[in-house]
């Protein structure tokens, strides 16, 4: 019988990604989520779970028992929201999951965090991970999952092997989160690049996060892997005009239709941020303090201790990714 590995998460970008990657490597893969799976993971012959992880310990409980590893992939990823939610979610869902996986004797946790729990607005050029800081990083969703890492990574012992994985703006086919809004500002001219567009940074295909974490369930417990937190990237740094260009064109949209000065969009973006709040309203704000400091900062990171560590490497090249992306929407 195959190993089996349960997925919080599974329909979300990231989740999704690493269930298709377990399944392809011969895992017995269960989805756990609020909602159904979707109709290719259930091709897959992917499992389906129904569980609250902030909800129901013992559902949680039972959907882990038998597993051999959690990937902990659920989160709420929104850029704008009630601190609250966050904490809730992020932080109170992690630390349940990890309480489940032990009660259910789980061996291995692979977490899906995010680089911006070690991103305080400098720029970052060939980076390592950097330990998460909840009190430096920026924003409810950084401060939130740097709170989660330190919890995970403080469960690893000898009997559970806990890794962190952060997978860097990951983009491709199916990704409504990054990749379809950039597509939907273009084709609606909204599209555009804060300060120059000059900034190197690293993205993610949405096929190598998958594989990546497929990797970390299979190494979690070795020496070197347990215990640590590893950024995941394509390792090849693009400026912000040429990734916001050349996906806008895979969607058949054209590219970014006009410059922004830095600080007229940072500022900009925190007077849309507190209005947001006061407002209550839902849905994505056109900017955001982070957003415009991620847009004009680089972020590049040296990716061989990843590598090495988990014993893999990208199989799809940024070029090949926008192929595909290009392919997808013919």
């Amino acid at each position: 019988m195959a190993d089996r590995v349960v997925v919080t998460g599974g329909g979300g970008v990231v989740g999704g990604a690493a269930a298709r990657a377990l399944r392809a490597q011969g895992w017995d893969v269960a989805s756990l989520q609020r909602g159904a799976i979707s109709d290719e993971l259930r091709g897959l012959g992917v499992h389906e779970l129904r569980a609250d992880i902030t909800a129901d310990q013992d559902a949680l409980v039972d959907a882990f028992r038998g597993a051999d590893a959690v990937v902990h992939a659920a989160a709420r990823v929104d850029i704008v929201g009630p601190w609250e939610e966050y904490e809730r979610i992020n932080i109170g869902g992690t630390a349940a999951v990890i309480r489940a996986a032990r009660a259910a004797g789980v061996g291995k946790l692979v977490m899906v965090s995010s680089p911006s729990v070690a991103h305080a607005g400098r720029s970052l050029v060939g980076a390592p991970a950097g330990v998460a800081d909840a009190d430096a990083a920026r924003g409810h969703y950084a401060r939130s999952k740097a709170k989660a890492e330190a919890l995970a990574l403080a469960a690893n012992d000898d009997d559970f092997a806990v890794t962190v994985l952060r997978p860097h703006l990951v983009w491709g086919p199916g990704d409504a989160q990054l990749t379809e809004r950039i597509i939907t500002r273009a084709r609606a001219g909204r599209l555009v690049v804060i300060g120059s567009g000059a900034a190197l940074i690293d993205t993610t295909y949405i096929d190598n996060a998958g594989e990546a974490i497929a990797a970390a369930v299979r190494r979690a417990d070795a020496d070197g892997v347990r215990g640590h937190s590893f950024v995941v990237s394509n390792g090849e740094p693009r400026t912000v005009v040429e990734m916001l260009t050349r996906i806008a064109q895979a969607g058949g949209a054209p590219g970014p239709s006009r410059a922004v000065p830095y600080p007229v969009a940072k500022a900009g973006g925190h007077v849309v941020e507190r209005w947001w709040d006061r407002t209550g309203r839902e849905g994505e704000p056109p900017v955001t303090s982070f957003l415009a400091e991620q847009l004009a900062t680089a972020h590049w990171f040296d990716q061989r201790q990843t590598r090495d560590a988990l014993q893999w490497r990208p199989s799809v090249s940024i070029e090949e990714g926008f192929a595909r992306l290009a392919a997808a929407h013919s």
